[in-house]
């Protein structure tokens, strides 16, 4: 179906080819159409003339050697442009195109009487319409040649084309590893497109894994003396000072354990642990779990296969998203094998509906501060269990949806 819809693309580049070449083709043809029927009518116009004048030249002698009546003419019988050629130059020739047959006149003046006779024309005029016939019909022929033969040639740098073009677009999806396969030596402009194509996917691919290596070797690093602050701030008296020292550090510790699960996300060192778990059970827990006000709404009993600690990380991420860059009320609805997380703020920016969610980006900045792993985290696990994550804004009062879909054949009414 990818290729038949590419196929009937008018403004393809494909068809564009065919266009030109089947113009090209057709100018082609009607200029040497017009050029030789102009040139025979030329040369039958001057052969008819001279046919004409010759006919009148025997039509005297034949006069003078046998004493026959010569072709005197009455000048109300000839044609006006005719009798303004002899009055003029004494002589001169027409072509009349009429009925019942065109003819060519030949006139003269000699010894005051006016002579003229008329040559039929009718087998040029035949001839003529004979070879415009063939110039057509050939043309049409020609024509019904090249077109298909273009549309065969152009096929094969199309169908390359949009290889390039499909490779182009599972990379911009995320898909580093997709290549064109199309060599990087030699070849002609597309081959050196698609080389090109395959060389920034490598350096993207090159790039990301090194920055991953760096995230996960920063977080690690943080962890052990990060853990031995834990522990310090523990130790400190209770005081307001030592409350905001606990919260900081709590923070800092959250942020680090997220850039490590980040990473083994990254390098899809994940692994699911599926089992059979009510739906609703979980998401409730999930909720009370964060501490933060959210009414859950569940329709019928559902059951799932899946990984209840990562579903959970799902639900909690988005409660806690919902209340950090939304407003409250802040509505958790299960319903089948469906979670909806909405909340009553300004909604997710553009940004995020168009490109899904970014890390270290919270997007607008109406929906707050923070470091803008939470959404990237849940859509990370999601991936992991299978399930779909999508993000909208409500159509009433613009909030901001997100609708966790588990995959089907789990739910169990």
């Amino acid at each position: 179906m990818p290729i038949l819809r590419a196929l009937l693309n008018l403004r393809s580049l494909h068809w564009k080819i065919i266009l030109l070449v089947s113009a090209a083709c057709a100018a082609m043809a009607l200029t040497v159409g017009v050029l030789v029927h102009g040139s025979t009518l030329r040369r039958s116009m001057h052969e008819g003339a001279v046919r004409a004048v010759e006919q009148l030249d025997r039509a005297q002698q034949d006069a003078r050697r046998t004493g026959s009546p010569a072709p005197l003419a009455d000048p109300a019988e000839l044609p006006d442009a005719l009798l303004r050629q002899v009055q003029r130059h004494g002589q001169g020739t027409y072509y009349e195109d009429g009925s019942p047959a065109p003819v060519f006149w030949a006139a003269e003046r000699k010894h005051g009487q006016l002579l003229a006779v008329r040559t039929d024309m009718t087998a040029d005029l035949l001839t003529r319409q004979a070879l415009d016939r063939h110039l057509w019909k050939y043309s049409l022929v020609t024509l019904a040649v090249v077109i298909p033969a273009t549309a065969l040639a152009t096929e094969l740098p199309a169908r390359r084309l949009r290889r390039v073009a499909r490779t182009a677009r599972r990379i911009t999806a995320g898909d580093l590893e997709a290549r064109t396969g199309m060599g990087r030596r030699g070849g002609d402009e597309i081959t050196e497109i698609a080389a090109t194509v395959d060389a920034m996917a490598d350096s993207l691919r090159d790039r990301l894994a090194g920055e991953q290596r760096f995230t996960a070797d920063v977080a690690h690093e943080l962890r052990t003396p990060l853990m031995g602050l834990v522990t310090s701030a523990g130790l400190l008296p209770e005081g307001e000072a030592t409350d905001l020292v606990r919260d900081r550090v709590r923070v800092l510790r959250d942020l680090v354990e997220d850039l490590l699960e980040i990473s083994r996300l990254d390098a899809g060192a994940e692994r699911v642990e599926p089992r059979r778990v009510p739906l609703a059970e979980l998401v409730e827990e999930s909720v009370a779990r964060t501490g933060l006000p959210a009414t859950v709404t569940v329709t019928g009993a559902p059951m799932a296969d899946t990984d209840p600690r990562r579903l959970d990380r799902i639900v909690t991420n988005l409660v806690v998203n919902a209340h950090r860059h939304g407003a409250t009320p802040v509505e958790v609805g299960v319903s089948g094998l469906t979670i909806t997380v909405r909340d009553h703020g300004p909604g997710f920016p553009p940004d995020l509906l168009a490109h899904g969610p970014q890390r270290f980006r919270t997007g607008a900045e109406q929906r707050g501060r923070g470091h803008g792993l939470g959404l990237t985290i849940a859509q990370g696990q999601a991936k992991v269990i299978g399930a779909r994550l999508a993000f909208r804004n409500h159509p009433d009062d613009g909030g901001a949806v997100a609708e966790v879909r588990l995959p089907p054949g789990g739910d169990d009414r």
